[in-house]
């Protein structure tokens, strides 16, 4: 939720805004026309966010994002709950601001929300669609758990007239991630007792009376505080190639991460409903950059699919200086991604995190090239109007790794984001560091390297990447490892250079590049403007 330096009530002095919970009659409108605005990846129409809230999918189809907005500065501060939605999840509608702290001595911090189809509640008594928000109300001595419901599907809250439901008493105990659990028919919240590095798991019949029912910690926990967890179940594919389900717990470690600032870290495991255990000790990040935190699931999908999640692509480190204030906005979040496990045998269980069908944004093909052993190919995309470029390379056919994979992507003034791969080792890196901006950033934390080790597993092998202005996404082998990575160049990228050398002479390689239409320019008007829903949803 926060850097651990930041006092709990940031900014209170400053609030300027009316502290009532009825949505605003309009969405802020925000300009999304500007050079370091990323326009296939969710970011807020101006000042700063943080993570993602209260994500789920409705029975319409609509998927409802939440999030952690300071409406009246660029960095964090008088903390709301933003929403917006989209259909296909590339395609994001501004909503009037959802949920707004009840006075000005409080924020509300992360958390979720939950769909409440059998009016356990009793808030729903005509109605299958009612949602439930609960979340952290913070104030400068105490951090309680609230909720609040909505009438008109996720649009409007009205807060609990019996908050908090859950007080320990405690000034770093928040971020509530709630689900149901059919087996018990209890509802489930884990909650992180942030300094303790503890996670607290309750049951509850109804959303408003909770009972302890466990806690999880890890004794090599890494960190200063523990943030965001969030319990959910995942396809899992055995080694026989069979067919189950597994949990895992996910962790969100801020101050501490191995590359300094925040990371995200998950636990596979098994749940009773009462109780988590974890199939090992060891300790698992989400991402292998630096750029992943916060991340939540959607609830509300079937529960035999992929799980979809959406993260906050920043670090705290450098979350609150970094230059896209020039444009009046700070934060974008990452593209979805399908989430599942596979069980590797020795290593044990592992988190596949897959890249969404784009082709909701695709606008051209750039490239399609295909050979053998060696392939070198170079894309002029100045003409791609949104800046983003999706690339797909596939190896076939290895029978033993050899050779390297390059790709390097480029502007006019010389600036450059590199990564490559070496098949006979799986030793994979990234470089941010000869972007030109990155020079005039100062802050100590922004590292320029990343690498990771993934070692060819079959006979084919798979690099998907994305650029989006300032956000590069990459997913190894259909997403066994990820990286999120957020970089500032002085002038846009428009170049990319791919090449392969050394695979062998009968292994193919092939590189697929789509331009990539802009989401928010279909909203926008002449200025660049978008308005967002200003339509009256009731």
């Amino acid at each position: 939720m926060w850097p651990l330096t930041l006092p709990l009530a940031i900014g209170l002095a400053a609030l300027a805004q009316a502290s009532v919970f009825a949505a605003d009659a309009e969405p802020i409108p925000g300009n999304y026309s500007g050079q370091l605005r990323p326009q296939i990846h969710f970011s807020p129409p101006k000042e700063f966010m943080n993570d993602p809230n209260g994500m789920f999918l409705d029975a319409e189809g609509t998927y409802h994002l939440y999030y952690q907005y300071n409406p009246t500065n660029l960095v964090g501060g008088n903390q709301t709950w933003g929403h917006a939605t989209s259909k296909d999840l590339f395609h994001w509608i501004n909503q009037p601001i959802a949920i707004h702290p009840p006075n000005n001595n409080s924020q509300v911090y992360s958390g979720s929300a939950v769909i409440d189809v059998n009016n356990t509640s009793g808030f729903f008594p005509n109605q299958t669609n009612g949602v439930v928000a609960i979340y952290t109300l913070n104030s400068p001595n105490l951090e309680v758990q609230e909720i609040a419901y909505s009438l008109d599907g996720g649009y409007t809250f009205e807060r609990y007239e019996g908050n908090p439901v859950l007080d320990v008493h405690s000034s770093q105990f928040r971020d509530p991630k709630v689900l149901w659990h059919a087996e018990t028919g209890k509802w489930v919240m884990v909650v992180a007792y942030a300094t303790d590095l503890v996670i607290g798991i309750y049951t509850s019949p109804n959303l408003k009376d909770w009972t302890h029912a466990s806690n999880f910690s890890r004794a090599n926990a890494l960190g200063s505080q523990y943030e965001c967890p969030n319990l959910v179940a995942l396809p899992l594919i055995n080694v026989d190639g069979s067919s189950s389900t597994a949990y895992i717990l996910q962790i969100s470690i801020n101050p501490g991460a191995p590359l300094g600032g925040s990371i995200t870290t998950y636990f596979p495991g098994s749940f009773n409903g009462t109780h988590f255990t974890p199939s090992d000790s060891e300790i698992r990040f989400t991402d292998f950059a630096k750029d992943n935190y916060a991340g939540q699931f959607f609830y509300g999908l079937p529960a035999d699919e992929k799980q979809l999640s959406i993260i906050w692509a920043n670090n705290w480190q450098y979350a609150e200086s970094v230059p896209t204030d020039e444009e009046g906005w700070r934060s974008a979040m990452s593209l979805a991604k399908a989430n599942s496990l596979r069980d590797t045998g020795d290593a044990g269980y592992q988190l596949v995190q897959e890249l969404v069908d784009l082709r909701p944004v695709y606008n051209s093909t750039l490239a399609n090239v295909s050979t053998s052993d060696n392939l070198s190919t170079s894309v002029d995309y100045s003409s791609v109007t949104s800046g983003a470029v999706y690339l797909d390379v596939n190896i076939t056919n290895i029978v033993t790794p050899a050779g390297s994979l390059n790709l390097t992507f480029t502007s006019t003034s010389g600036g450059s984001l590199s990564a490559g791969y070496l098949l006979s080792s799986g030793e994979f890196w990234i470089n941010r560091g000869n972007i030109h901006e990155f020079a005039n950033f100062s802050n100590d934390g922004f590292t320029e390297t990343f690498n990771t080790t993934y070692c060819v597993e079959g006979s084919v092998w798979r690099l998907q990447a994305v650029v989006d202005r300032t956000l590069l996404e990459v997913f190894i082998d259909r997403g066994k490892s990820t990286a999120t990575m957020v970089f500032y160049p002085a002038d846009k990228l428009d170049g990319l250079t791919v090449s392969a050398e050394g695979l062998g002479q009968d292994v193919g390689v092939s590189a697929t590049v789509w331009g990539l239409k802009s989401a928010w320019a279909e909203e926008a008007d002449a200025s660049g403007i978008v308005l967002g829903n200003v339509t009256s949803t009731t």
